[in-house]
């Protein structure tokens, strides 16, 4: 069973609007072993999406490549088709023929009010689960885990944290990383100057204009802002890994049949070879707008969560294997 998308952009809104319907297509989108229409009345967002016959996904517009805009303008991502994949099992359950998708832009900063408020149902970014944000939302299994680390120019030798004392670091607005950066240099007495960037382009800007020296991040997002870049070589990813952090598709608290839906959903799809197929497209393989080619094989960490999936926030169950002693690798420009 496949799942053919109608984009349509509406700059006034600053939203996408996607049209789901059961037709030949995108063959990664699949619905094995999705479970049948609950006989129980519907709750919660399942019952939102029966009476509405939509659902609202929170998009980004740069977490390359997670979520973003590409040059024409549409959403897409390995988190978007993680949620497609969701969305079409939730269709296939409910007893629909199609479900209207709209994609809604989120920030770092608003995605989890606009969670709670529900303007969106799913957030398809690049977001961390902890045991903080688990309070306010809740999460489905882990899609990535990832480590933070710096983003220096070659020409600055900088090779740990330590060496940033007294300089200036830049991390974006609302993320783990921005507040694990302001607790680490007041308890190592850094004195570093801390800039906060609206969103992951305008931080990678701050690095590359020099408003800033380091950029810190999780090691994905870095590597995906180097081989976007106009001169990756002058860039290096520090192999000092500064926290380790699952990834997970939000939603809301306080659901349980639509958290089960989505667990379910997904548990299934990881198991199907559809999962690495989508895994490689967006990690091994040249990706839009430019071709990048990341070359990020799949994590120990991860292979084990797909193994068993979990929505753990607590990161010493991803410490399956020590983190890398190199920075990832970034295939050229074809």
């Amino acid at each position: 069973m496949s799942l053919n998308l109608k984009l349509k952009q509406n700059l006034k809104l600053n939203r996408i609007v996607v049209v789901s319907a059961l037709a030949a297509g995108a063959a990664v989108l699949s619905t094995a072993g999705a479970a049948p229409a609950a006989a129980q009345e519907l709750t919660g967002t399942l019952a939102k999406i029966k009476r509405t016959g939509a659902i609202t996904l929170g998009v980004r517009d740069g977490s390359i490549p997670f979520s973003y805009l590409d040059d024409k303008q549409q959403y897409q991502g390995y988190s978007i088709d993680l949620c497609m994949q969701i969305v079409l099992a939730v269709q296939k359950q409910l007893g629909m023929s199609g479900v209207k998708v709209a994609m809604n832009p989120v920030t770092s900063a608003n995605r989890i009010p606009l969670m709670a408020n529900g303007t969106i149902d799913l957030e398809c970014g690049s977001t961390t689960n902890n045991a903080e944000r688990q309070r306010q939302v809740a999460f489905a299994p882990t899609m990535f885990v990832i480590a933070n680390r710096l983003l220096t120019k070659k020409s600055a030798g900088i090779r740990s944290l330590a060496d940033m004392k007294g300089k200036t670091l830049v991390a974006s607005a609302g993320t783990t990383t921005l507040k694990q950066m302001t607790i680490l240099n007041n308890e190592k007495k850094l004195g570093m100057h801390i800039v906060v960037g609206k969103d992951h382009p305008e931080s990678f800007l701050m690095l590359e204009t020099g408003r800033a020296v380091a950029e810190a991040n999780d090691d994905i997002l870095l590597a995906a802002q180097v081989a976007s870049s106009k001169s990756p070589g002058d860039y290096v990813i520090g192999t000092e890994a500064l926290s380790v952090e699952p990834y997970g598709i939000m939603l809301r608290r306080d659901d349980p049949a639509f958290k089960q839906a989505v667990d379910g959903a997904l548990t299934r799809f990881y198991k199907t070879p559809e999962f690495k197929q989508v895994y490689d497209k967006w990690f091994l393989r040249p990706i839009p707008p430019k071709g990048i080619n990341l070359n990020f094989p799949m994590p120990a960490q991860l292979q084990a969560v797909i193994a068993k999936p979990t929505d753990s926030p607590d990161p010493a169950a991803y410490a399956v294997a020590p983190a890398p002693a190199t920075a990832p690798a970034i295939a050229p420009v074809k």
